[in-house]
């Protein structure tokens, strides 16, 4: 299962309108001739030049719909590909429809107007269609960037939002960070004799510690990170023993690219939190890099008492990746095995 960018459609209205608009600019030397025919009483309203000009309006106008539709909208509603795959993709059908509509307008001329296409009739449309076609091409991408920039303000405004209410829960529920870490040193010293103690509340206060710095950095190293799980792997398997098993497996060629902070942890807390550990199943959870990518894996047993969660974590993971690094999250179900890709970034 791939996570793919959601883009929002141009409105059919908005290129129906540009399509009527650009359809009567390209008629638009023919309409000129027309007037002037009509104003000096050389044609009649029902005479063959206005078949001809109402057959040329309406192939432009559904020509332009066609294209507008396919460079706004389908392109990038049904095709998840790379950029450039999906560039090319485009032009070359881009073309297709080019050439199609030309074969069509050909055909059925003579049947429309009761006239034979003539090379100069069959080089003009040619000509029209081509330039028709460029112009759609970049109104296409006007309109394109003009929806994803809306669509990125109201994200923007979303996330202001969702920091206020951030901030405000955090004020909410802010404790002096020395009051705390002075209590584990008092624990400390109260525990001396008992190692096993000791080493679980030196753990938790790492954690609290890397916690806390980490909420001023959007990115940090993987070695970092490891560091902080390898703390948080403790204290599972003080709670867990033999039943819980985290394998890491990177070279340490890895450790400056980077991740954002807690990514690993919230990965390793959420298969600790949606399966069974028992003796006869325990939780082996892998951890391992891959053609760039970091990848946390872990067989799936399901809890027959799992407590309803928020359902933020991987959503909350997903939205940092898309934020800080422009790229997507991997998800997989195969095999029994629930997998998570994330891409990793190097250090600057």
């Amino acid at each position: 299962m791939y996570i793919a960018t959601m883009y929002k459609p141009v409105k059919n209205g908005q290129i129906i309108k540009v399509s009527l608009l650009l359809a009567l600019l390209i008629s638009l030397p023919r309409s000129i001739y027309l007037y002037n025919l009509f104003s000096d009483g050389n044609m009649d309203l029902s005479g063959d030049l206005v078949i001809d000009f109402t057959y040329r309006y309406v192939f432009f106008a559904l020509f332009s719909w066609i294209v507008l539709q396919l460079n706004t909208n389908l392109a990038y509603l049904r095709f998840n590909g790379s950029t450039s795959v999906r560039t090319i993709i485009l032009i070359l059908t881009n073309i297709l429809i080019l050439l199609v509509f030309l074969a069509i307008f050909n055909f059925l001329f003579p049947w429309v107007t009761g006239e034979e296409v003539s090379e100069r009739t069959r080089g003009f449309s040619n000509f029209n269609y081509t330039v028709l076609m460029v112009v759609l091409f970049f109104i296409s991408r006007v309109l394109r960037l003009q929806i994803d920039q809306q669509e990125s303000k109201l994200e923007n405004e979303r996330l202001k939002q969702q920091n206020l209410q951030n901030e405000l829960a955090a004020l909410k529920n802010q404790i002096d960070p020395h009051f705390l870490f002075n209590s584990l040193n008092s624990l400390t010293s109260l525990i001396r004799e008992n190692k096993p103690a000791t080493q679980f509340v030196n753990k938790l206060s790492h954690m609290y510690r890397y916690i806390l710095q980490s909420g001023d950095s959007d990115m940090v190293t993987l070695k970092e990170e490891l560091k902080f799980l390898q703390s948080y792997a403790y204290l599972i398997e003080t709670r867990y023993r033999d039943r819980f098993n985290l394998n890491i497996e990177i070279g340490d060629n890895y450790l400056d690219e980077k991740v954002p902070p807690l990514a690993l942890q919230l990965l390793v807390e959420n298969a600790v939190k949606h399966n069974e550990i028992s003796a006869s199943h325990p939780l082996y959870v892998n951890i391992f890099q891959n053609n760039g990518s970091l990848f946390v894996e872990n067989k799936i047993r399901p809890r027959t008492n799992l407590a309803e969660g928020t359902k933020n974590g991987l959503a909350n993971l997903k939205k940092r990746y898309e934020l800080l690094l422009k790229q997507q999250l991997t998800i997989r179900t195969d095999n029994d095995t629930f997998s998570v890709e994330l891409p990793l970034t190097k250090e600057p």
